[in-house]
């Protein structure tokens, strides 16, 4: 199991992994609320950092498209012909939904799978449907390797958490996840942001899991291992059977070639996994770091 995962990765996260098995590549024909919703995030007042290759909607269902069959592309061109002539809020929103589960069903490409479920959560504008899409960007933002794609589904993401937010301010959730979004996303220059964001969270309610645990990976991309694991003390002492928690200690102390440590952590954490596939790859990291430790 490759050592990013370990970095980045929510339960939630983790288990895409092995249920989706997504191309990083996508098709051509953009629904008409893309542009507006596009520039709603890119043009927002913000330092969004440093340039980087622009990735947008279009040029991720160019290349989608692709990879598809005649008879897919033709299906496809049919549903989001749809979207236009639907001039009924629930008949585009059915549309977006069966847009997004062509995406994840049939084609298993994530981008336009998310990008119309945030579709149908912006114009449904519920607080659930927003968090829910703003989170499938957010996870998936932690394991993509192009700073373009990142950016993008950051910039996503931030959209759907700042209009839930709007809906209900007080949500802890959104708050942590828009400040994870600052801090993952490389969409502003300065990763305290994001920090603060969740700190807020963290001050008000110690033991929010969710927010201490995005401080961990946070004082992990920076290197401040020490303090990581005492916030992931804390975790463990309030949910003894996080496995994220449990998985996260183990990869600081494998990082502080404490091989021993992050052994014991590792077993640790298989008395709670149920997963098949994570069990295989936690138990074979326990043999590798066995013969490491000899």
């Amino acid at each position: 199991m490759k050592k990013p995962q370990w970095i980045a990765l929510t339960a939630a996260a983790l288990l895409t992994l092995f249920i989706f098995v997504f191309a990083k590549t996508v098709p051509a024909h953009k629904p008409v609320s893309a542009t507006a919703n596009e520039q709603h995030s890119a043009d927002d007042g913000h330092d969004h950092g440093p340039a980087i290759a622009q990735v947008t909607i279009d040029s991720l269902l160019v290349t989608a498209k692709k990879n598809l069959s005649q008879e897919q592309v033709t299906r496809l061109n049919g549903l989001e012909n749809s979207i236009t002539r639907g001039d009924v809020k629930n008949q585009q929103l059915a549309v977006f939904h069966q847009l997004s589960h062509f995406w994840r069903d049939t084609a298993r490409v994530f981008e336009p799978y998310a990008w119309y479920e945030a579709e149908a959560a912006r114009l449904e504008n519920s607080e659930k449907s927003l968090t829910f899409a703003a989170r499938l960007f957010l996870d998936d933002l932690q394991m993509d390797e192009s700073a373009g794609r990142r950016q993008w589904k950051a910039l996503q993401a931030k959209d759907l958490f700042e209009r839930s937010l709007t809906i209900n301010p007080d949500n802890d959730s959104a708050k942590v996840g828009l400040g994870a979004t600052y801090l993952f996303g490389g969409i502003s220059a300065n990763p305290m942001e994001g920090i603060a964001k969740i700190r807020e969270v963290v001050q008000k309610d110690s033991t929010n899991i969710y927010a201490q645990l995005t401080l961990v990976k946070g004082s992990m991309l920076s290197g401040q291992l020490d303090k990581a694991i005492s916030r992931l003390e804390t975790v463990i002492r309030i949910e003894p059977g996080n496995m994220e928690a449990l998985l996260l200690m183990a990869d600081l102390y494998e990082r502080q070639n404490n091989f021993k440590t992050a052994i014991s952590w590792y077993e640790k954490s298989l008395l709670v996994i149920k997963q098949a596939e994570i069990r295989q790859a936690v138990s074979q990291r326990i043999e590798d770091l066995k013969k490491r430790d000899k």
